[in-house]
């Protein structure tokens, strides 16, 4: 997370789960998106309505570790066609350990998408 913007960040939580990261802010600085979920678009076989099943579904682990997202082999890429949308502002899922930071709105999503994680 402290690595160069436009880098994955990749971890395992619970020891199974593979999460990935990315990297928003200049080197050294920790800030990044988690990705939740993803609605897919073609090739991928699998649920990704959630953290640890999007990276399953991906095949994303620890290798994609600080890899460089703006490459030709793995990367984000824009939508071919978008369609109007509004984004949702909610309080983050599973962190009541955060204190007055759990009630924060730091969770956003696309209205209405069913592929986003829980609700």
């Amino acid at each position: 997370m402290f690595g160069p913007p436009g880098h994955a960040y990749v971890y395992l939580i619970y020891g199974m789960y593979h999460c990935m990261n990315v990297v928003t802010e200049g080197e050294g600085r920790a800030s990044a998106v988690l990705l939740r979920a993803l609605e897919p678009v073609a090739n991928i076989d699998g649920r990704t309505s959630g953290p640890g099943l999007l990276c399953r579904a991906m095949h994303i682990d620890r290798r994609l570790n600080g890899h460089d997202l703006t490459s030709d082999e793995f990367h984000i890429a824009a939508a071919p066609m978008v369609r109007p949308f509004k984004i949702v502002k909610r309080p983050r899922i599973g962190v009541a350990y955060a204190g007055p930071w759990a009630g924060k709105l730091l969770r956003f999503y696309l209205e209405g998408n069913r592929f986003v994680s829980r609700l």
